[in-house]
């Protein structure tokens, strides 16, 4: 099914192959865990994989525009903010999690475990967060 809103952004991709992309990062963001995990250990598959998913990217885009929901909370912005302000809880405090929000700022992102916890999840956060908004959205008449 397709979305009437992209939910991931092509450049974003390139952005988060380019700073971290040895650890999977790019792949995470399109919602791929496993090879995430993978490059995350192997530093994108001893930089051959890192290489080949410069090309692949714009594949990975399309797909993860197709599997998450659209909605107020942007994945793009969710993702950055983790990537260059994770350990401070910006992209909880963006999703409206204020409680976990503080919990990361006080303890460098629960000592990064959390951080790394929210590797694995965050596109399902933000997906529930759209699903909830959706919700409560009133139906037009």
């Amino acid at each position: 099914m397709q979305q009437e809103k992209e939910t991931h952004l092509t450049p974003i991709g390139y952005l988060l192959w380019f700073f971290g992309g040895l650890f999977g990062y790019h792949r995470f963001y399109y919602g791929r865990q496993l090879t995430g995990l993978l490059w995350m250990f192997t530093l994108g598959v001893f930089f051959i994989g890192w290489v080949v998913d410069a090309f692949l990217i714009p594949r990975m885009n399309q797909d993860a525009n197709n599997q998450f929901k659209s909605g107020d909370t942007d994945y793009s912005v969710a993702w950055v903010l983790m990537l260059f302000l994770g350990v401070f809880g910006a992209h909880r405090f963006y999703m409206g999690k204020m409680g976990t929000g503080i919990l990361y700022l006080l303890t460098f992102g629960l000592l990064g475990f959390g951080v790394l916890y929210d590797l694995f999840t965050l596109n399902g956060q933000v997906s529930e967060r759209n699903g909830e908004a959706a919700r409560s959205e009133p139906v037009p008449a």
